[in-house]
């Protein structure tokens, strides 16, 4: 699966003009909407693996691809929203006991408190944000599928997927893909420091598109047994 993800892209009539656009959304992403169109984009290449259809999309009806990338968005700020709160609590709090413990009687014992607290919520963070990183591709692409923002949340649809093998190894597929993609970006900008950025973001755009490839291609294969079995498991009228 990984070889077909990666020449996904390469395949396609339109892949340097795609590769070309897709860049320079990306280089031009701390402007926020840029991100949409990509976030759009990336829906489209999930529709279309998860429906069977091996071409990669173009950019085009960028009215529909940004509407639709910004509620991708809002899926991914929804999962996200729980690990930002609560590391925002237990490290902040932990981050103010320890800059404040050295003042009060008892300072070091209070200041050991923070610390132990910092690595907790550090720990605790990790864990849900790892977690929020794990939901988010499959809410998205059933978001993708079914065409309403509702869908990124059912549960009931995504329970399931969620906790089968063959997601968990396409979600890592996935991710070795991502990290794989990130460290030729960092050697580029390694190599060409600051300019190197530039070109990094292409390869970083390719590489989501490979990865969402393969996140589109694991639900393909596993909607149709987690349809025949809620089939299956209807009462006989």
């Amino acid at each position: 699966m990984i070889s077909d993800a990666l020449n996904y892209l390469r395949n396609s009539d339109d892949a340097l003009v795609t590769v070309l656009i897709g860049g320079l959304l990306s280089v031009f992403g701390f402007l926020l909407i840029p991100v949409f169109f990509v976030n759009g984009y990336l829906v489209r290449v999930l529709r279309r693996t998860a429906a069977g259809d091996e071409t990669a999309p173009v950019f085009d009806d960028w009215g529909r691809m940004g509407i639709e990338g910004l509620k991708a968005t809002v899926i991914a700020i929804v999962y996200g929203f729980v690990p930002f709160v609560v590391g925002a609590v237990l490290i902040g709090g932990s981050a103010v006991a320890i800059a404040t413990g050295g003042s009060v009687d008892g300072g070091s014992a209070a200041v050991g408190a923070g610390v132990l607290g910092l690595l907790v919520g550090l720990a605790i963070t990790f864990v849900l944000g790892l977690a929020a990183w794990y939901v988010i591709p499959a809410a998205t692409v059933n978001f993708a599928e079914r065409g309403t923002l509702a869908a990124g949340f059912d549960f009931g649809t995504l329970r399931p997927i969620l906790f089968s093998g063959a997601y968990a190894t396409g979600w890592l597929l996935a991710l070795g893909v991502i990290v794989g993609g990130g460290i030729i970006a960092g050697a580029l900008n390694a190599v060409i420091p600051i300019l190197g950025a530039v070109p990094g973001l292409f390869v970083s755009f390719y590489a989501s598109v490979a990865a969402y490839y393969v996140i589109g291609r694991t639900w393909r294969n596993l909607r149709p047994v987690e349809t025949r079995e809620s089939t299956d498991e209807q009462p006989a009228v």
